[in-house]
């Protein structure tokens, strides 16, 4: 019985390290952390901290899919901006994408995120 599987997806960037875009164990998938990157172009989405937290989850989104899972499955978020002040900007791209009962959260204010990114947004959903 394998203990765990990685989930990848041409839906979302690849890993830019030793990493699987997202590993099932146990009955969860535990989706790493997403920059805004488009999968299509390799850059940033363009248009502010709401496009790119648009672009990080749409690439959870898209991770969770490849994985059979919704949204809806997501049970906790992590959520890392390179500016606190972003925090009501984004929320309002997070309630695009989430709704009651919301997964458990947490959101901090880092010194600095791969690339240069605004934001990071991890995920751990459940089957």
């Amino acid at each position: 019985m394998e203990m765990k599987k990685a989930i990848n997806t041409s839906g979302a960037p690849a890993a830019i390290g030793p990493y699987s875009q997202a590993v099932e164990a146990n009955g969860f998938v535990y989706v790493s952390g997403q920059l805004p990157i488009d999968p299509l172009t390799a850059s940033f989405a363009e248009g502010g901290i709401q496009a790119e937290a648009r672009q990080s989850l749409t690439n959870i989104k898209n991770i969770l899919a490849e994985a059979g899972l919704g949204m809806d499955n997501v049970v906790k978020v992590t959520v890392l901006l390179a500016d606190i002040n972003h925090f009501s900007a984004v929320n309002e791209v997070y309630a695009e994408f989430f709704h009651a009962p919301y997964p458990a959260r947490s959101a901090f204010a880092v010194a600095a995120l791969p690339k240069g990114a605004n934001i990071e947004i991890e995920a751990i959903a459940s089957r």
